[in-house]
């Protein structure tokens, strides 16, 4: 089993180094197919993936398109249309779905498509073809290191009904490892960024932002599996599990470094 994590693991990194760094509508078209198959692996919990969830697919790809060719006035027409629509369908067939059913409907679209897409959305920043790789290493990054001060450290349980294994220890050694992998990537890619020391610092602040909100991300996809009561999400990703299941933390930081980027780091360039 560890090997063929580590077999995949390595896959999705050399899939990661490729389409990122090629961006454009390359990246996009990709984010959109992950989007749709997390999409479909929710659905599929909520048992909604072929029917109510279907509004789910169109609004994501319109989602997408939008991001592409930027068609729509503002995007909030096509969220609170989508809500419209998914209550449409609960109303009109009822008793046919339950409320939760519908409302996971409209959740699993921005959970999965909306939050995602803040991959493209960070890789499209001036400097952001370096400012996307924070969104993996505050979630990849810090689960490994928070992994690490855990067996090494931990003793005191962050939340021992959801999650026994995890620390308080860990979490702080996760946060502070995300820090310093950040630190480190700045001062490597220092002169092709064109950075000083304010601005690799304040994206390691960012990543230590983003690396605490991974871990409610991991911890939230884990509360979803045990209130319906499965392991994975799916199999796609061998020794991983779903797409939901590797992307978790991702789907939390991605808005996170998107936004925090987008406002902060202009202040370090002034």
């Amino acid at each position: 089993m560890f090997k063929t994590r580590l077999a995949s693991g390595v896959v999705l990194v050399i899939l990661a180094l490729l389409f990122i760094i090629h961006g454009g509508y390359l990246l996009l078209t990709v984010l959109g197919i992950i989007s749709l198959i997390g999409m479909y692996e929710l659905y599929r919990v909520l048992k909604v993936e072929k029917t109510i969830g279907i509004a789910g697919y169109i609004a994501a790809v319109l989602y997408f398109l939008n991001l592409a060719f930027d068609f729509l006035p503002d995007m909030m027409v096509l969220i609170m249309g989508f809500l419209i629509v998914c209550m449409c369908i609960f109303v009109f067939g009822y008793p046919r779905f339950h409320a939760s059913q519908v409302f996971g409907t409209f959740f699993g679209f921005f959970y999965v498509a909306v939050m995602l897409s803040c991959i493209y959305l960070t890789r499209s920043l001036s400097g952001g073809v370096y400012l996307v790789w924070l969104i993996f290493l505050c979630s990849w990054g810090c689960d490994t290191s928070a992994y690490c001060f855990g067996m090494l450290f931990g003793k005191h349980k962050m939340s021992p009904v959801l999650s026994p294994k995890k620390s308080v220890e860990g979490a702080v050694g996760g946060v502070a490892g995300a820090f310093v992998l950040t630190l480190i990537y700045g001062f490597i890619f220092r002169s092709s960024m064109d950075a000083d020391v304010p601005y690799i610092m304040m994206m390691g602040a960012i990543c230590a932002a983003g690396a605490l909100i991974s871990m409610v991300g991991d911890l939230a996809a884990s509360a979803i599996k045990r209130n319906y009561e499965i392991k994975d999400y799916g199999k796609l990703i061998p020794g991983h599990g779903g797409i939901l299941d590797r992307f978790d933390s991702v789907i939390f930081t991605a808005p996170i470094i998107y936004y925090l980027s987008l406002y902060l780091i202009p202040m370090v360039q002034i």
